[in-house]
């Protein structure tokens, strides 16, 4: 019944609006992580990131020293967009521009934040379509 309820939930949140809402995680159950997706007038997408509640990733076991965000994309696959940046002990965010219209976001916890692959502990995964982009 929780299961369903949250589905509702996230149905609702995602139709009516282009705010992405991840997946609660097995890892960092805690967290509150979602994205906004828009496109821009020279068809780049700006993609945001946001996690609150997110615990530092040296606290997970095994510790690890970065979170990273990976980006799936028809065009070029699966691509690093860049770390999370823990800016307090609540809030981390990444804001990133990129041509390559997203298919899939989700975050890793790395020990590097340089990687090409993802080689850590999947956090969250979130499957996007259409309707999950703002093209205003």
């Amino acid at each position: 019944m929780k299961n369903l309820l949250y589905l509702v939930l996230m149905f609702l949140v995602t139709s009516c609006g282009s705010t992405i809402v991840f997946p609660v995680s097995d890892i960092e159950p805690a967290a509150e992580i979602n994205a906004r997706i828009k496109k821009d007038k020279q068809n780049n997408y700006v993609i945001s990131l946001s996690a609150n509640y997110l615990a530092s990733p040296d606290r997970l076991v095994p510790a690890k020293k970065v979170y990273v965000a990976w980006l799936v994309s028809k065009e070029s696959g699966t691509n690093n967009i860049g770390q999370l940046m823990i800016k307090n002990a609540k809030k981390a965010t990444l804001e990133i521009l990129t041509p390559f219209e997203p298919a899939e976001l989700f975050i890793t916890a790395e020990d590097e934040g340089n990687i090409s692959t993802p080689e850590g502990v999947e956090i969250t995964h979130v499957y996007l379509n259409a309707k999950d982009i703002d093209n205003k």
